[in-house]
């Protein structure tokens, strides 16, 4: 790796480029491109996709890095043969907090007595696409962007067409039309992985547009194109999440029988404590929780909410926090909301945080530096 980006001094390198160019997994790869980093044996950068090119001191941990020459391995299949054989607890364990692309801290979870991340880094290694299934708010979304540095998304809705995925026409700047290419053909040319958010959300006759690349074909026709064929390179993955509870979400059986894998998500409440989130708030929801898994209700706060939770404490209050986390759940849902918010806290009533009557003028705070005395502009 180290050898790499010191020969190419002047160029910045993605996963992709680099694993094609090494013939190692996409995995094994982005870990040691991370270890440079790390070492500050290479630099960083890039806010979605990472790029990675050399510094002062990547020419010298090149030379004693132990590098196997490109085309000794098949890119995939000995990768995944090799770390599938290997016992899971001689694996590396990424159990500290890993940052996301965005910035945002994410604490894995076991999985299969793995890191989370670590083990769809061997789902992908073996190519057995995953479906992650659970409530809004409980991290699926997060779990892949902590897991896959070069990640594309699409956000799937009611909406979401063929061009959403593959590409379409659009107008240039001189007036004429070209066709931009979609987030699933960039994922497949440049082998990343590609998160189907909400992919129960979307048409099933859009969704198969997305088969033949997961298939034994790994590759589409595009046919707004020309017709072109697209084939997917080592190292492309496709990944959704579906929110079962969610209005118009339909799992079918053809999207269902693409993922091998189907893991559940749910909150980790002992997570929130330790990020901690007031307890209290805590226990009402793990009870709203308990309720929800035995029907009686519809909604209960997850990691999402509590850390919005946390965050309007710190601004406005406990009190005012409190009341948004009425007024955020559903409506059938908000008074067995407030009971328990209610019981937990010792409160006697609890509403929705909602306006009250208009402040006179002399009670309103100005911003600092605003306010002028009578005396010609003269500052207080």
């Amino acid at each position: 790796m180290a050898r790499l980006l010191a020969d190419r001094p002047a160029d910045t390198l993605t996963i992709g480029d680099m694993a094609r160019q090494l013939g190692h997994s996409h995995g094994a790869v982005r870990n040691a491109a991370l270890t440079l980093v790390r070492r500050g044996e290479a630099d960083q950068s890039g806010t979605g996709q990472p790029e990675f090119r050399a510094n002062a001191k990547t020419a010298a941990a090149a030379q004693a890095a132990v590098i196997s020459p490109p085309g000794t391995h098949a890119p995939r299949a000995q990768a995944a043969t090799a770390r599938t054989a290997a016992p899971a607890a001689a694996a590396p364990r990424q159990t500290g907090p890993i940052r996301r692309a965005g910035g945002q801290l994410y604490h894995p979870r076991e999985l299969a007595d793995l890191p989370d991340v670590e083990a769809l880094n061997r789902l992908r290694d073996a190519d057995v696409p995953v479906l992650l299934y659970g409530p809004p708010g409980t991290g699926k979304t997060s779990l892949v962007e902590a897991a896959f540095p070069d990640l594309l998304t699409v956000a799937g809705d009611g909406d979401t067409t063929v061009g959403d995925l593959i590409g379409e026409y659009t107008q240039a700047d001189g007036g004429g039309y070209v066709f931009q290419y979609g987030p699933l053909v960039t994922a497949m040319t440049e082998g990343r992985a590609l998160l189907i958010d909400d992919a129960t959300l979307i048409s099933p006759k859009v969704l198969a547009a997305l088969y033949p690349a997961m298939d034994g074909r790994r590759q589409i026709q595009v046919k707004a194109h020309k017709g072109e064929t697209i084939k997917a390179e080592p190292g492309f993955y496709v990944v959704a999440g579906h929110n079962p509870g969610v209005h118009g979400a339909v799992l079918t059986e053809a999207l269902s029988s693409r993922f091998s894998v189907q893991i559940q998500i749910g909150t980790d409440y002992d997570l929130a404590l330790a990020l901690k989130i007031d307890a209290r708030v805590v226990r009402v929801a793990r009870h709203l929780a308990r309720q929800v898994e035995l029907g009686e209700l519809g909604w209960a706060p997850q990691l999402r909410e509590l850390l919005s939770y946390q965050k309007t404490e710190a601004v406005l209050g406990t009190q005012a926090a409190l009341a948004n986390l009425v007024g955020i759940a559903p409506l059938e849902d908000r008074d067995a909301v407030a009971d328990a918010v209610i019981k937990a806290v010792g409160v006697t009533k609890i509403a929705p945080l909602t306006l009250g009557k208009q402040l006179p003028a002399s009670a309103v705070r100005k911003p600092p530096g605003s306010t002028v005395s009578a005396h010609r502009g003269r500052s207080r």
